[in-house]
C-alpha cells in the first residue's frame, strides 16, 4: 500500500529532468483531448436539461473535473507502470458512470475513444494495451446499449470500430513522432555536451602544448647558448692559464679554437630562433670528433673517443646524440675533477648507446636537477621525447657514467 501511495505521490510530482522534454512533447495531445472533454460537458449539459439540478450539476461537473485532470496528469503514469492498471480502471469507471448520468450518446463514444488512445500510449502497444482496447469498446458498447435498450448496436459497432481503429493510428504514429523529436532534443543535448568537453580538451590540450613548448625552448637555450657560453668560458680560462705561464703559442691556438666555439654557438643560436624545430643535419661522427678535441684542448683532460662502426643515424637521433655528448663532457669539466674521461657510441640491438665516462670525484645523481642546473632534466626530456632511456652512475671518489639509450 505504501509503495503504491509513493507512485502515486511521484504521479503528480515535477517530472524529473530525464522525462521532462517527453512530457512537454506529448502536452499538445493531450491539450486536444482536454478540449474535447469540454466539448463533450457542454454537448451533454444543452442535451439533458435534468443535468441543470443542483444536485446532479454538481455530480456530473466534479466526475467530469476529475476525469479531465487524470487525464492531464496520465503523460507521468507512462514513468511509472505499477499506477497503469489502476489508472485505467479509474478512468473507466469514470467514462462508465459520466455516461450513464449524462444519458448522452456523444459520451459514450467521446470518453472511450480518448481512453483508447491514451491506453495505447501508456501501455506502450503492449498486450494490455490490446486488452485494455477492448474493455473500453465492451463498456463503450454496453453503455449504448443502454441507452438505447439495446437496440441498433450494429449502428454501434459501425462507428465505434473505424472511431477506434482512427484513434489507435493518431495515437501510434503521434507517438513515434513524439519519440524522435525527444531522441533529437537528447542528441542535441549530448553534442551541447560534447562541443563544451571538447573546447575543455582543447584548452588543456593549448595549455600542455605552451608547457611542452616553453621546456623545449629551455632545453634549446641550453644546449645552444648555455652549452656554448660555458665552453667558451672553460677557453678562455685555459688561454689565461698559458698566457700567465708564458705560452702564448698554446694560448693562441685556444683562442682561436674559442672564436670558431663562438661562430658555431652564434650559428646554433640563430637556427633555434628561427626554427627551434630544425633537427642537425651534419656527420655526427666528425661532430662528437670535435665536440671531445675541445674538451681536451680547452681542459686539459685526456678524453678517449669510441666510435664502433654505425648504421646511418635518423636525424632527430642525431641531435640528441650531440646534446648528450656536449652536456656530458661540460659536466666532466666544470664538476668532475677528472683526470681522464672517454666517450663511447655503439648500437646494440636497434638501440643506439651513448656514453659519457670520467673518473672525477663523482656526485649525487637523485639530487641533481635543481634550479640552475638543467642540463640533466634536458637530458631526461629528450630521453623521454625520443622513446629511449637515459641512465646516470655515480659513486663519491669513484666517476660518473651518463648513459643515453635512444632507439633507432
Amino acid at each position: 500500500m505504501q509503495s503504491f501511495l509513493d507512485d502515486l505521490k511521484n504521479a503528480f510530482a515535477p517530472s524529473p529532468d530525464e522525462v521532462h522534454l517527453e512530457l512537454q512533447q506529448v502536452r499538445g495531445f493531450f491539450l486536444l483531448v482536454m478540449l474535447a472533454l469540454l466539448l463533450l460537458y457542454g454537448i451533454a449539459l444543452r442535451s439533458n436539461p435534468a443535468l441543470l439540478a443542483p444536485p446532479q450539476f454538481i455530480l456530473f461537473t466534479g466526475l467530469m473535473l476529475l476525469h479531465g485532470v487524470l487525464h492531464w496528469f496520465s503523460p507521468r503514469i507512462t514513468y511509472l507502470p505499477r499506477l497503469a492498471t489502476p489508472y485505467l480502471v479509474i478512468q473507466g469507471t469514470l467514462a462508465f458512470t459520466l455516461t450513464a448520468i449524462s444519458q448522452n450518446i456523444s459520451l459514450a463514444f467521446g470518453l472511450y475513444m480518448g481512453l483508447i488512445g491514451e491506453a495505447i500510449g501508456i501501455l506502450r502497444r503492449g498486450p494490455k494495451a490490446v486488452v485494455s482496447v477492448f474493455v473500453y469498446l465492451a463498456l463503450s458498447g454496453v453503455n449504448y446499449g443502454l441507452l438505447t435498450q439495446w437496440q441498433s448496436l450494429a449502428q454501434w459497432m459501425a462507428m465505434a470500430l473505424p472511431s477506434a481503429l482512427f484513434v489507435i493510428v493518431y495515437v501510434v504514429l503521434y507517438g513515434r513522432q513524439a519519440e524522435a523529436r525527444a531522441r533529437a532534443q537528447t542528441l542535441l543535448t549530448e553534442l551541447e555536451t560534447a562541443h563544451r568537453q571538447l573546447t575543455e580538451y582543447a584548452n588543456q590540450v593549448e595549455d600542455l602544448t605552451l608547457a611542452a613548448e616553453r621546456q623545449r625552448m629551455a632545453r634549446e637555450l641550453h644546449d645552444t647558448l648555455a652549452q656554448g657560453l660555458a665552453g667558451l668560458i672553460l677557453q678562455l680560462e685555459a688561454a689565461n692559464s698559458h698566457l700567465s705561464e708564458s705560452r702564448p703559442e698554446r694560448a693562441q691556438a685556444i683562442l682561436q679554437q674559442a672564436m670558431s666555439r663562438a661562430r658555431s654557438t652564434l650559428a646554433d643560436s640563430r637556427r633555434a630562433i628561427d626554427d627551434l624545430r630544425g633537427g642537425f643535419t651534419g656527420d655526427i661522427v666528425d661532430s662528437i670528433r670535435e665536440e671531445v678535441n675541445r674538451f681536451s684542448n680547452a681542459t686539459g683532460i685526456p678524453c678517449s673517443l669510441d666510435l664502433a662502426p654505425l648504421p646511418p643515424i635518423p636525424e632527430p637521433i642525431r641531435e640528441h646524440t650531440l646534446r648528450a655528448v656536449s652536456e656530458g663532457l661540460s659536466n666532466v669539466a666544470r664538476h668532475a675533477q677528472a683526470k681522464q674521461a672517454s666517450v663511447r657510441l655503439a648500437c646494440v640491438n636497434g638501440w643506439l648507446d651513448v656514453e659519457v665516462r670520467d673518473d672525477g670525484v663523482g656526485f649525487d645523481a637523485a639530487a641533481s636537477g635543481g634550479a640552475g642546473h638543467y642540463g640533466l632534466l634536458g637530458m631526461r626530456e629528450r630521453a623521454r621525447l625520443a622513446g629511449g632511456v637515459l641512465e646516470i652512475a655515480s659513486e663519491s671518489g669513484r666517476g660518473s657514467t651518463l648513459k643515453l639509450r635512444l632507439p633507432m
